[in-house]
Order: structure tokens, then sequence, then C-alpha cells
């Protein structure tokens, strides 16, 4: 009898054995020559070195079927073991899936174009309005790439401007005063990351989560690398960010330019930025717009009524005598 341990490194260990075991009680029904025993991470397998070698390549296979679809059933781990495709095999169109195992995909023509952009691209602009997908579709870009092993990190990372707020009156330390501000990259990340596995990945520096300033200095290599929210940043600031591009690193952008937050007399970096670099080759720009909105039906009412207030007063104020 020959034992070996195998630990469950990309897969979540609850959704890898299913609700009271049953994913466990499966896979043993189908090794019966096996003693297996799991806890935690850890699956410990005692059997001959044949039966351990098929053991081993089934578990790996079930692994990564867990790790991309964020879902093991009892019929996956029997087609998986014979050798055959599973339903989630033949879905199309996913990025990746959530971790209830639904597929995210783009749904709409522009954030498909932001998804071919970034398979193209090493650095990718995507500028839109609320609500049209540009962050989340960019994070999901961002997990695929990390599930395929095309990068080791994922970093992201958001101006820390005041909307109506100063940072020194908010509570808690640093930390505490900065996340507020970035709780939209946790949201979308918990979306596709198991918790226990996302909370692994932090504590490793897999996924960084930062304000801008934290960017100085470093030259980010093997990651893909988000600035969200760039609409806020100074000139000097996205400068900044984008010449932190190191080898086989992805950059995409973000921003929306009707959400500036920055005092009236300071020039945007994301507008800036798309001036200088337009020319620039290997550097894509997708700009998304009303039809891409993918939030409540009344978010693209909002927008449109907002663009038309806008186009009014710039009009009144051209129309005034000066």
């Amino acid at each position: 009898m020959t034992e070996k341990h195998f630990i469950l490194e990309e897969a979540d260990p609850i959704i890898f054995y299913g609700v009271n075991n049953t994913n466990m009680q499966m896979i043993k029904a189908l090794h019966p020559k096996m003693r297996i025993v799991a806890r935690g991470n850890v699956v410990k397998v005692m059997g001959d070195e044949e039966e351990l070698c098929i053991f081993e390549e089934n578990i790996e296979k079930l692994q990564r079927h867990c790790a991309k679809y964020n879902s093991l059933s009892e019929e996956d781990i029997i087609h998986i073991v014979r050798g055959e495709r599973t339903k989630r095999d033949s879905i199309a169109g996913a990025i990746v899936f959530s971790v209830t195992g639904k597929p995210i995909t783009a749904r709409s023509e522009n954030q498909q174009r932001l998804v071919e952009a970034f398979e193209r691209h090493d650095m990718v602009f995507a500028i839109g309005p609320a609500g049209s997908g540009k962050t989340y579709t960019s994070i999901a870009l961002a997990v695929r790439a990390m599930k395929n092993k095309e990068v080791r990190r994922i970093i992201l990372s958001r101006p820390a401007v005041e909307a109506g707020e100063k940072l020194g009156f908010l509570p808690g330390d640093m930390k505490d005063k900065i996340d507020p501000y970035l709780q939209p990259l946790y949201d979308a990340l918990e979306d596709m990351i198991p918790r226990q596995k996302l909370n692994e990945m932090m504590e490793q520096n897999i996924i960084q989560i930062a304000p801008l300033a934290f960017m100085r200095g470093r030259t980010l290599n093997d990651a893909i690398v988000i600035l969200d929210e760039a609409q806020n940043t100074t000139p000097a600031q996205i400068k900044m960010f984008l010449t932190r591009m190191g080898m086989n690193t992805k950059m995409i952008i973000t921003g929306d330019m009707t959400q500036i937050d920055l005092p009236r007399s300071q020039k945007s970096g994301l507008i800036d930025a798309l001036q200088i670099l337009q020319d620039v080759e290997g550097i894509a720009v997708i700009e998304m717009n009303q039809k891409d909105i993918i939030r409540h039906k009344l978010v693209t009412r909002i927008v449109e009524a907002y663009e038309k207030s806008n186009k009014a007063h710039e009009t009144n104020e051209s129309n005034e005598p000066h």
C-alpha cells in the first residue's frame, strides 16, 4: 500500500467536496480500491501504485474543472472520470464562471469588442458611462487570464479622489479609509472567485487591490493591471501608472468622462492620455455608450437625462454674450 497526499491548490474545497461531502462520496465510489480521507484542502489516498496514478490523473482533471467553472456536480465527476465532456464544456462565449457557476459573458457589442481588444493588445482603454460593464468585464478578463496561468497576479487600482467626503474625516486606519473607494473592485472579484479562495489570494498578494498612489516606484511584471475610474487621475498620475508596465503584463484603463471629480482647474489625466497616445501602436480604445448599460433600465434613462441637460447647459453658455 502506498500513501499520497493531494493538495487542492486551485479548487475551492467547499465546492470540490460538495454539500454534505456528496462529491467525495461519488469519488470514493468510482475508486473502490482506494482508501480516501479528505480534510481541509488535503486529500489523503492509500492504494497500489497503478490505482494511485489513475486517481492522481482524475483528481487533477476534477480540480481544473472545479477551478474553471466554480462548480462540480456528481454528474460532472462521472463524465470527467470516464473521459467524457461535461455540459459546461460546451458553453460558448463565457469569459469566466461566477461563484454560482453561471457563465459571465460579454452582454453587448462593445463589451465583446473589449474582450477582443484585450486578446490582441497589451494596453486597452475602456471608456463609457456608469453601468456599461467596463470594469466588470475587465476584471472577468483578468480572472480568466490568471486561471489560465497566462499571468501570476492581478493588480487592481483606483485613484482615491474625494467625492464629497474628505479621507481624514472617515473613521479607522488608512486601510479603513481607502477600502470604500475600492469596494466596487472587491464586489466584482467576489462574484467570480469563492470568498475563501479570494482571501487566500489576497493574503499571498496574488490579487492586489490598492490606491493609485501605492503604484509609484513599482515595476509590474507578469500581471493583469486594471486602473479603474481613471478620469479622476491627474496627467502626472496616469503617466506614472502607465509607465509601471513590465514584462508579460497587460493593462486595462477604465473611465467615465461624465463623472470627473477633480477640481475644475485640474485637467483629467484620462483625457490627456487619450490625446497623447491616440496614434501609439499597441494601444486600443473601446468607447461604450448607453446601449451597453446592463444595470436597471432606469440607469440608462438617468444617463440620457444628464447628457441632455449637460448639452443644454453647454449650448446656453456658448450663446451667452462675452
